[in-house]
């Protein structure tokens, strides 16, 4: 019989396991034992490489957490996330991903028994992600107090909360940002420099626009994190950490603004709203002020970090901070808080309202500060997912199934030709699909029997050679609806008539963008079933869809895209194209330190297409070395930058002599004897002010000076058409954002219009208010200048990377 054990003896085990679990807990490293100091104090900055460093300390310390690269970014830094949860939960991470991922499909799911399992079983799958935009640095400070905190605390609510839910925690999707920012901020603490943006894009090709990318799949990055979450994780909240202006609220969160957009499911916008107020009355509990709900910030737009998941079937928070000077204090003043009016969903920052009971009213804040709001944030976004755990899973679940039922205003299926003028495009556009988990088929063999034609304008169409097949009931319904319609963005004035700017752009129907041919696909109806004005009157018709959907089979790999799109094969999917010039021009482009996108996403299109390209910068320009690769440059590109940012570049009150102004003066003047010895600029959009202006061009911006209650376009697809005898189609779409439409004298030789926005009914997907004043204007414009010539577009053809339809008039207007 075995010894009864004292009371004594038992109390002294417990002391004994107490004192071994609190010794565990005391090896997990602290961010200040690693660092030197607690992230989030003053003037102090972790760069990526001591983030990455810091976790991976923390996992090799703590049964809770375990970190696993998802990739390299575009400059080769590791992209890593952070798994945290129960230890038995971190060691089982397998099984609660397959489970997620059979509720993120309910095809794969047989019963009701079944799926009461899998969510009895399964974990919330929380993804937070900090400082996709490098300049608001904070978030992936605070990224490692959260790391610490849930890896070390014993609390019942953090244990509730690694009980119940799976945090993917990503420090940033941004690494070489982090870097960047984190470096020039050490280079510059203690001079006049302290606290400024550096003097380059914080992505390499992207900067800020790095979150713009998040249904286009051009960046490294993106994909990286798509491929996380998409394609194997499927996290049923996603909660991307932003910083705003300084003199703002100092925090806004969901419920969001106006409009919505119609394709998001009206649970999902419950859901956003009940996380934000969560957050909101913790905040508040904690005498936090200057929180903002349903302001600034709307749903309309399909393209962010977290605008994405609502296409997911998944719950997408967005919280902006007021920011500091990247790690440095700053001192706001209550009449600058008056002053800042005209904030969407505010009367302004001082004025308590519903959704803004508390104002804050000024004076210090610190990068402490914005740690301490995001922490409390984040914990309670956790504390709802933990505890209504089955009821997440259960509603993500649900979402997703009722996509699967067919809804008679929406096509069953689209269509994409592969009779395409950009075979090259049409490849992009399906790998950039299936990359985000759409379902993607081949039609049958017999195709053409159950496939008929009605309408004024029939369109020939032959599947099984020259097709593919997307059937919209899928999980993602929603996200093939919104990307293959055209937007119609709601007409939203303000009372003195003018038109309320969105958060983003109105339209971007995806494959109108890239050029593809592609189109609904309608069941059989009979005649007197389509109205007379109906838009159905001209449309293909499957007569047996079901017959359509056994014959066709799934695309598996790219390449079997390409094959029939007679393409040569490549390695891996996104890769770089080959040089589509038939000359070899010595292309230049121009490059300050102002960090413009417009620039990076020129370079993006131009390496994509695998065409190089010489950096010219200030200092070249002011003594007009046009040096391309050793040799004079051929033709100068202009990218979408104000004449006075290209001019006067950054200021030399707060920037280093090496960084300070722009061309100046002299730069112009030799620009302008580039072009009269022979050479050619090629402008973008507003880049085309300077050689307007400066060389006297007698080409004027007809859209100039009107009101927004006359005209505005924030970001819409527009008809081009074009005049020119190349091979090019006749009509094209391309994109307007805020762009110029230019008047042209008639009688002016040395001038020839390339392309005109169409004489009619221009928009094509989006918003636009007083479209009479583009109708017909040039949109493309050639000019000779003394031996040489410029080419002014005046719209922005390389668009976000997005544009493909307009890629080809930049490649003709490079020719030699």
């Amino acid at each position: 019989m075995a010894k009864r054990q004292s009371p004594k003896s038992i109390v002294l085990c417990f002391v004994m396991l107490a004192v071994c679990a609190t010794a565990a807990f005391a090896q997990v490293p602290s961010p200040n034992s690693v660092l030197g100091f607690t992230p989030g104090d003053d003037r102090k900055v972790a760069d990526w490489q001591q983030i990455v460093d810091y976790f991976h300390k923390l996992d090799a310390a703590s049964s809770r957490v375990k970190v696993e690269e998802i990739g390299r970014s575009t400059n080769g830094n590791p992209m890593i996330v952070a798994f945290i949860s129960d230890a038995g939960n971190i060691k089982k991470l397998d099984k609660y991903r397959q489970i997620n991922a059979r509720l993120a499909d309910p095809r794969s799911i047989g019963s009701e028994e079944e799926l009461s399992k899998l969510v009895k079983e399964g974990k919330t799958i929380v993804a937070i992600s900090c400082s996709i935009h490098s300049t608001e640095i904070v978030a992936s400070q605070m990224s490692m107090n959260l790391a610490y905190e849930l890896a070390t605390a014993k609390d019942p609510a953090t244990k509730e909360i690694l009980d119940n839910t799976i945090l993917l925690l990503i420090p940033s999707p941004n690494p070489d940002g982090i870097q960047i920012v984190a470096d020039w901020y050490k280079k510059t603490l203690g001079t006049k420099s302290e606290g400024t943006s550096p003097p380059e894009l914080y992505h390499h090709y992207a900067g800020h626009d790095d979150n713009r990318d998040w249904f286009m799949m051009n960046l490294v990055e993106t994909r990286a994190v798509t491929k996380l979450f998409w394609q194997e994780w499927f996290p049923e909240i996603v909660y991307d950490v932003h910083q705003q202006g300084q003199n703002s609220s100092r925090f806004i969160i969901p419920p969001f603004y106006d409009p919505i957009n119609p394709r998001i499911a009206p649970t999902l916008l419950r859901e956003v709203g009940l996380v934000g107020y969560k957050m909101a009355a913790d905040l508040e509990a904690r005498g936090i002020k200057g929180v903002a709900t349903n302001s600034t910030y709307d749903t309309w737009w399909h393209g962010g970090f977290r605008s994405a998941p609502y296409y997911h079937n998944s719950i997408g928070i967005l919280s902006e901070a007021a920011s500091v000077q990247l790690m440095t204090p700053v001192t706001v003043k209550l009449e600058d808080l008056k002053r800042s009016r005209g904030v969407r969903g505010l009367a302004d920052l001082t004025t308590p309202m519903t959704n803004y009971p508390d104002p804050w009213l000024g004076g210090e804040w610190h990068a402490s500060d914005i740690n301490r709001i995001e922490m409390i944030a984040s914990r309670g976004l956790l504390s709802l997912a933990a505890k209504y755990r089955e009821r997440y899973l259960r509603n993500f679940y649900d979402l997703g199934k009722a996509n699967l039922s067919p809804n008679a205003k929406d096509p069953p299926a689209f269509y994409i030709s592969s009779e395409q003028d950009q075979p090259e495009a049409a490849s992009r556009l399906i790998e950039i699909l299936r990359w985000q988990g759409i379902e993607v088929r081949k039609p049958g063999s017999d195709t053409p029997a159950i496939l008929k034609l009605r309408g004024l304008n029939p369109i020939s169409i032959d599947l099984p050679k020259t097709g593919w097949i997307v059937f919209v009931d899928q999980p993602q319904r929603n996200n093939i609806l919104s990307l293959f319609e055209r937007q119609e963005y709601p007409h939203r004035l303000l009372a003195n008539g003018e038109a309320e700017v969105p958060y983003d752009v109105a339209g971007w129907t995806l494959p109108l963008q890239m050029g593809v041919k592609y189109g609904p696909l309608w069941p059989s109806v009979s005649r007197d079933r389509l109205s007379s004005g109906s838009k159905e009157r001209e449309r293909v018709e499957v007569v047996d869809l079901e017959k359509l959907r056994r014959d066709s089979k799934l695309v598996e790999h790219f390449n079997d895209v390409r094959d029939d799109l007679g393409l040569a094969k490549a390695k891996t999917p996104f890769a770089n194209i080959k040089n589509p010039l038939k000359s070899s021009p010595r292309i230049g482009l121009y490059s300050g330190f102002t960090g413009s996108m417009d620039e990076g996403w020129t370079r993006f299109v131009l390496d994509t297409f695998s065409i190089p390209s010489s950096r010219i910068t200030n200092k070249q320009m002011r003594a007009g070395r046009f040096d391309c690769g050793g040799s004079p440059c051929d033709s100068i590109i202009l990218p979408s930058d104000s004449e006075n940012t290209v001019v006067k570049g950054l200021p030399a009150s707060r920037y280093p002599e090496e960084y300070a102004g722009g061309i100046g003066d002299d730069g112009v003047q030799n620009l302008k004897k580039f072009v009269e010895d022979g050479g050619r600029i090629v402008c973008f959009d507003r880049g085309c002010d300077l050689p307007i202006e400066k060389f006297g061009l007698p080409v004027r911006d007809a859209l100039a000076g009107l009101k927004r209650s006359e005209f505005y376009n924030p970001g819409s697809i527009v008809k081009i058409e074009l005049s020119n005898g190349t091979a090019i189609p006749d009509e094209l779409p391309a994109y307007f954002a805020s762009s110029s439409a230019y008047d042209v004298p008639l009688d002016a030789e040395h001038i020839s219009v390339i392309a005109r926005y169409a004489e009619s009914d221009s928009l094509m997907s989006g918003w636009m208010l007083g479209e009479k004043y583009l109708n017909g204007k040039a949109a493309v414009v050639k000019v000779k200048y003394g031996k040489g010539s410029i080419v002014l577009f005046g719209f922005r053809p390389q668009h976000r990377g997005q544009s493909w339809a307009t890629f080809p008039l930049i490649f003709n207007a490079l020719e030699k």
